[in-house]
């Protein structure tokens, strides 16, 4: 019979149990007792409702307390000498999050996206010395957990070889130069399963979608010769993409098993069957783990026959990748319209239609009828008039080349500017938001609830707007934000109030520890119906003399956030996107506003796992962003921010967008991701961030004049702005203080060096 398997599970819990238990343990109010009793509980309900859906398969190992990545570093022993010897919990915190209960202040480990997804990694770190040795038994502990319940556990662990790519070194060395001293560790680590009596381990290599040197090739085929003599059955798999010319390796490697996506690449199904043997298990990654429409049963079902038609072998159908990047249960969502509701599919009615193919497969008749339903949900998608809008579509075939051009090139843009601002050297500003207190917060949930009037949020809006701006006044900064005190985030914000949009109640996805997100869903298309940021730009205006900064996202940042619309291509709605927020800028402008940063955090993370892909998505990407940014005069001023970006391989399409600032996040990794501007002369402005903000440390002044020191020598001083790595939502009022306090000092500072 085909096996149907899963191959990861959220974490957080259906109401977010686990964010919640962690915030409370990292404030003390919680012990580790009550901590561990919290994830023990979400692991077996989560459990419990994958064995419920049928799976012959279940993973364990997939639950992290931060991030799998960092949980593979620990378990390899692979602790950085600053954060001591001692591998226990408060080390692991301690590398995520640069703090542990000790309150002392670390330098944490770097964090940047898992290939081209939503959710954030930590970075291993190693040098030429790294040792390996097994450490902790979380992973056996756990899959124990398992079988003691009475399932069949299916461990998963990262790959010896992905997780060597995903490794920065600490000085200049071959990494696979350590995969001799790595794989005995990998070897033990499958020995003690095999001895706890596990069939199956899952090692992900999603790495092998990737375009990979040769020695790498070679380091796939000497590494899995070497575990090939474990006594487990090894399933290989693969994930976010096409296997392309990686896929014989892929298909010959000594394992049990192959899994593949044939959601983003089901165009590798034929040529992935004429490589591989049918004395191997194949799996079929045919129901989207990445995005939230009902699967095409009937295709997927046409999709198994056509393979049974070929491959001899066992077959099991999957999710295309973990489902950590989903919602865990639709049947929450009660206020979603009935018609759209019956488009989509969480994380569990994505288990139910897995149950239903296998279902279809064995007994076609019995399935008739949810396949027919099936059917009926996606004919409805494709037809409903409330996806379509002839105004928006209207708008796109009004777009040319001079829609995406400022009037004038940099310079002279820059001259108009200086004059206008008339901004000191090293000029400071913040990325945006400012703490988001817990009163912030109950004023907008009492208005959504309608508990207070529109006029009273109003005021309570504008009372914490000017609170905003006059402690940006008392810092010494020079360019103001208002602080968003109204956003409850910074796409979900915008997704509001914008036609084409829906949200959910109790969509969130994990983006990286305790930090969550709701991603609004693009159903249909985008317009704007109204302005949707510039009361409150005007209104913090109209307190200072000193240049205000709107604030918005930027269309591919909304698109890369957002679950999308998969009936047509993403660039159409970039430029549904585009076209929305170039009025919003546009009337920003008139309202006097003469800063506007429009934010592109995901910017690289859409870039497709292929290179050979990498053009075209970048040039309706940059075009997105030209569109939004260029119906401004010369004199405003452009800026946009990017988070975790690797600049060097697309250092010419970020100098494309013609931002006249960017800001970037550099201080986790001691400015090194400067190290595409040495060679590249980046025409335009730049801030580099000197306060990383994903840490509760407060940097000193010295710290950040020695991180501005060194990206002056990256950057031209008269390029280079002064503010923290990304927006300070998360943060308290009196560590933002301090920091921005030694932040414009360190600026101060640098001036008076300068004369």
């Amino acid at each position: 019979m085909t096996k149907i398997h899963n191959l990861g599970f959220p974490r957080l819990g259906e109401n977010r149990e686990l964010k919640f238990a962690l915030e409370r343990y990292w404030h003390g109010d919680i012990d580790q007792a009550a901590l561990h009793a919290t994830a023990a509980g979400i692991r077996q309900r989560h459990w419990l409702l994958q064995a419920n859906s049928g799976l012959d398969l279940i993973p364990a190992g997939d639950f992290s307390y931060y991030d799998q990545v960092l949980d593979t570093s620990v378990m390899l022993g692979v602790i950085p000498e600053r954060f001591g010897s001692s591998i226990d919990l408060d080390t692991y915190f301690r590398m995520a999050r640069g703090q542990g209960r000790d309150g002392k202040p670390y330098r944490a480990c770097e964090i940047t996206k898992w290939f081209d997804t939503n959710y954030h990694y930590l970075v291993p770190e190693v040098d030429l010395n790294q040792q390996f040795a097994l450490s902790g038994s979380r992973l056996f502990d756990e899959t124990r957990e398992l079988q003691t319940l009475g399932y069949q556990p299916k461990p998963v662990l990262l790959g010896p070889l992905t997780w060597l790519w995903l490794a920065k070194t600490t000085s200049d060395f071959n990494k696979l130069d350590l995969l001799d001293r790595l794989l005995p560790v990998y070897g033990n680590i499958l020995q003690r399963l095999a001895y706890q009596g596990v069939e199956w381990v899952q090692i992900d290599e999603p790495i092998l979608v990737l375009d990979l040197p040769i020695a790498w090739k070679n380091a796939f085929e000497s590494a899995y010769n070497r575990l090939q003599s474990c006594p487990v059955k090894m399933l290989l798999a693969a994930y976010f993409g096409e296997l392309g010319e990686n896929r014989s390796l892929a298909c010959k490697l000594p394992v049990a098993g192959l899994h593949i996506d044939l959601v983003r690449a089901p165009e590798q199904l034929t040529a992935v069957l004429d490589n591989y043997a049918n004395h191997k298990v194949l799996s079929l990654g045919l129901i989207d783990g990445r995005n939230i429409w009902r699967t095409d049963l009937n295709a997927a079902l046409a999709t198994v026959i056509t393979v049974r038609e070929r491959f001899k072998g066992e077959l099991w159908l999957a999710p295309s990748c973990s489902l950590l990047h989903v919602p865990i249960d639709l049947e929450h969502e009660d206020a979603l319209d009935p018609t759209i509701k019956s488009w989509l599919a969480f994380a569990r009615q994505k288990l139910t239609e897995l149950e239903i193919l296998r279902l279809a497969i064995g007994e076609p008749a019995a399935a008739e009828a949810k396949l027919i339903a099936s059917a009926a949900a996606i004919r409805s998608r494709r037809e409903s008039a409330l996806i379509h809008n002839p105004a928006v579509q209207a708008g796109l075939a009004m777009i040319d080349g001079t829609l995406a051009q400022r009037k004038n090139p940099f310079p002279v843009r820059r001259e108009q500017q200086r004059s206008k601002l008339n901004l000191p050297s090293y000029p400071t500003t913040t990325i945006g938001s400012f703490p988001q207190t817990p009163e912030i917060r109950k004023a907008r949930a009492d208005f959504k609830r309608g508990l207070i009037s529109e006029s009273d949020y109003v005021q309570h809006m504008e009372q914490t707007i000017e609170l905003c701006v006059r402690e940006q006044e008392k810092l010494g900064l020079d360019v103001l934000v208002h602080g968003e005190g109204e956003r409850n985030d910074m796409v979900e914000y915008f997704g509001e109030q914008l036609d084409g949009f829906l949200f959910t109640a109790n969509g969130w996805v994990q983006s990286y520890g305790s930090r969550c997100v709701k991603p609004p869903i693009i159903y249909g298309d985008v317009s704007r119906p109204k302005p949707m940021t510039v009361r409150w730009s005007q209104y913090a205006q109209s307190l200072t003399d000193k240049p205000m900064k709107g604030m918005l996202t930027g269309p591919v940042t909304i698109l890369n956030w957002s679950f999308v619309r998969d009936d047509q291509p993403r660039s159409t709605t970039a430029y549904q996107l585009a076209l929305a927020i170039r009025e919003e800028v546009n009337d920003l402008e008139r309202a006097g506003i003469p800063i506007i940063q429009i934010d592109e955090a995901a910017f690289r993370e859409g870039l497709p796992p292929r290179q050979s892909h990498w053009q075209a998505y970048l040039d309706w990407a940059v075009r997105a962003f030209r569109i939004c940014s260029s119906g401004v005069k010369d004199s405003t001023q452009i800026h946009t921010h990017m988070c975790y970006s690797e600049f060097n391989d697309i250092i010419t399409s970020i100098a494309e967008l013609d931002a006249d600032v960017i800001t970037i996040e550099t201080s986790r990794s001691n400015m090194e991701l400067l190290d595409a501007f040495i060679d590249f002369n980046y025409p335009n402005e730049i801030g580099p961030g000197v306060y990383d903000i994903h840490s509760p440390n407060v940097p000193t002044t010295g710290e950040m004049i020695a991180l501005l020191k060194k990206a002056g020598e990256r950057i031209e001083p008269d390029q280079l702005w002064v503010n923290p790595d990304c927006g300070l939502k998360t943060r308290q009022w009196q560590d933002v203080r301090l920091s921005l306090a030694n932040m414009t000092d360190a600026a101060k500072a640098l001036r008076l060096a300068a004369g």
